[in-house]
This record gives structure tokens, sequence and C-alpha cells, in this order.
């Protein structure tokens, strides 16, 4: 049976509907998650009682909302264990930081001929600042590709991470595979190569335990909108003493110290990075959304999942025409189940059982070099989070078992 208690999907007013006249199995996680009745009444409560602008007035409102905000950041700070609040910058999403850091720490660190390391499974957003940077420094992308059980192995990270390498990009997890990369391995063997790490936690910080100081991330992203809380808000998290040698990518009101007619000095950390009105109200969520899941426990969220993926992956292996991209089994890898039917394309796939109210994503998943790596055009991915339940399975899988009948395979 699942770790936590079917209940929680109570605190979750989204799946008081139906869809197409069935109950809601929600497995499009990997995309963006449900938020709580917490989340949702915290950003009330702030429109209601506190909405101001914060840093610049003297009045309450303003004093108020820069106390909620900069709640906010201590929460983020205790959730990933940085050792300071000038460590954590908020964002517009995970993609804005991965652009922040290429147009920053990127075009201002790598020269001629310097080499900039992803895996082949990278989101696009880890991809296209990239590659922007490389052919504007006349720097080489290389990457690093899976073996045949979909992980990045140790020959491979010591093969293409160099003495060459300035910058490694790698995703904790990955969107369209569920695979949790090495991550441990990867940022030691950098950092003996003289390398800084980039990771893209998107994936796994909703799911598993995330201590920057113990990983010894130079950087960590994440979108709050994966872990409960609301769009428009997400974190980049960089160790002090890069940040600080860093130059701002946007300007703008706030992030400024002095201004004169012909040049500016720039506000410390973190303020230097914020420009402009920031999003208050999504700071506010998101500090709901750890709340709630440090009232779960993370571990426990953990252990859910594995049980729900491991059953998944057991009663999908059992199915003859459904063919798993990815790991088939639960050694580092997270909720993620990516998937093929024979004979029907994955947004068919999506589209017929959305009629039986399961909710999945269908497509490349902003991952087309991994796609044309795996010689796959497309799958489609179940994700699993802590409030869905082995009853959410058996409606996926029922479902599938009827996709190729509508299609006229008549199995």
């Amino acid at each position: 049976m699942p770790y936590l208690n079917s209940d929680i999907i109570k605190d979750f007013p989204i799946f008081n509907q139906k869809i197409n006249g069935k109950r809601l199995a929600y497995l499009d996680n990997g995309a963006t998650t449900q938020k709580p009745y917490k989340v949702i009444n915290a950003m009330t409560d702030y429109n209601k009682a506190s909405h101001g602008n914060p840093h610049r007035g003297a009045h309450q409102l303003s004093i108020k909302a820069t106390e909620e905000y900069e709640l906010s950041r201590e929460a983020v700070r205790g959730f990933i264990n940085a050792k300071s609040t000038e460590e954590i910058i908020f964002t517009k999403n995970a993609t804005e930081s991965l652009n922040l850091l290429a147009m920053s720490y990127g075009m201002d660190n790598i020269k001629l001929n310097d080499e900039i390391v992803l895996t082949i499974s990278e989101h696009h957003s880890n991809i296209l600042p990239w590659q922007r940077v490389a052919k504007f420094k006349g720097a080489k992308l290389n990457y690093m590709y899976l073996s045949d059980d979909f992980r990045i192995t140790t020959d491979e990270i010591k093969k293409k991470i160099t003495n060459k390498t300035k910058i490694v990009g790698v995703a904790h997890m990955s969107n369209a595979l569920g695979t949790i990369n090495p991550i441990e391995e990867i940022i030691e063997h950098a950092h003996k190569m003289g390398a800084i790490v980039i990771v893209d936690g998107s994936q796994s910080i909703p799911h598993i335990k995330v201590n920057v100081q113990e990983l010894d991330a130079d950087f960590f992203v994440f979108s709050a909108h994966k872990l409960m809380g609301p769009m428009g808000i997400g974190i980049l998290y960089g160790k002090k003493e890069l940040l600080e040698k860093m130059p701002p990518y946007l300007m703008g009101g706030d992030m400024i110290e002095y201004v004169y007619e012909q040049e500016a000095t720039f506000a410390p950390l973190p303020f230097k990075f914020e420009a402009g009105t920031q999003n208050v109200e999504g700071a506010v969520g998101l500090r709901a959304a750890i709340d709630y899941i440090k009232k779960i426990g993370i571990d426990n969220i953990t252990e859910h999942e594995n049980m729900l993926t491991s059953y998944a992956l057991e009663k999908l292996l059992n199915i003859p025409y459904v063919n798993i991209i990815g790991p088939k089994n639960m050694e580092n890898r997270g909720g993620i189940i990516s998937f093929t039917i024979d004979d029907v394309h994955p947004h068919d796939t999506a589209s017929i059982l959305d009629s039986y109210g399961v909710a999945i994503r269908s497509g490349h998943h902003c991952a087309q070099p991994l796609m044309r790596f795996l010689n796959v055009p497309a799958t489609s991915r179940a994700s699993f989070y802590l409030y869905n339940t082995e009853e959410d399975v058996e409606q996926l899988v029922d479902g599938i078992k009827n996709v190729r009948k509508w299609l006229g395979y008549g199995s």
C-alpha cells in the first residue's frame, strides 16, 4: 500500500471535480503540480491584508510585504540548506534562472575554446542558453550520452569532463526518463577538473531531499509550481563567492545602489539579481508549499512515490504492447514513467486516456536531442506526486488497455 494516507487528496480542491464524468487521476506532475488549500489560502490572505511593493516604502503595507517576501527567502534557504539568504535569488522560474546563469556567469567566464558539458537528456532550458554562450564565445558544447539502461556512467563522466571543461549543466532528475543522475559523482569530478556545476533541480526537489551544501552544487535551480507552489516564481541558488563576482543580468529598480548619469553601482546580494517589482504573492505561495511539504515529510513523500512507481512499472511491464522508455527498475529513478504503445502515437494515447479521466503528458517533453538519441519521436509520460494513489495507477492501466481497442487493434 502507498505510504501516505489517501485522505491527503482532500487538501487539494481540484480533485473535487470529475473529468469526462470520471474521477481525476492527475498524472502530469512532471509538468506542474496541484495546489493544496494551504497554498491557495496563503496567497489569498496576503492579497487581502499585506499587499504592497516591498523594499521601497515606509508605510505599513510595504513593510509587511517586505517581511513576507524575506520570510519566504529564509524558508527556501532552510529547505535546501543554503548557508545564507544572500545565496537565494528569486526569479520567474527555473528557465529564467538558467538563462541568468548563462548570460551572467557564462558570458563573463567562458573563453575561446573552453568546453561546456551537458547531458543529452537535458531539458531545452538547460541546452539553449549554453548553445548561445558557446556560439558567442567560440566555445565547444559537449554531451554526456546515456548507457543502454538510460544512465550516465562513470566512464562517460571522466571522458567528457576534462581540464578544458569550465561549466557542467545537469538535471538532477530527468524530466523525460525519471533517471536520477549521479550528481555527487559529477560534481566531485567536475571540481577536480576545475569546472563549476549547475544543477537543474526542477524534477528532483519536490520528491527527494536536497541539501545543496552536501551536494557541493555551485548553482541549483528550480520552479515553485513543480512543488505545489504557484507559477511565476523560481529559485536560483548560488554559492555566495560566485554570485558576488557575477554581473547582474536584468537592470532596473531595486537592484541598484546609486545611479548617476553615466554609471551606476549595484545593490548587494541577493538584490543585485532582482530587478523590478517582484512576485511577492508567488514567494508567499512557495513558502506555504514548503511548509506543507515539511509537515508531511520529504522522506515520506519519497517513500510513497517509490511504492507507487514500482507498482506502476510492474503493471505496465506486464502489458506486451507497452514499451518503457527509461529505467525499468527502481534503482536511481524517480516517479516519472515514459512509455510508448505499439502502433499508437503518444498524442492519441494521451487524448484517449483523458476520456478516462487520466491526465498524462505526451510529446518530446522539451528534450528533442534525447528523443533523437533514443530514436523515439515522442513518448507518453505519467508522473506521480504525493496525492496520487494506487487507484490512479489502476485507472491509468485500465485506460491504456483500452487505447488500442479505440483505434481498432482489438487489444
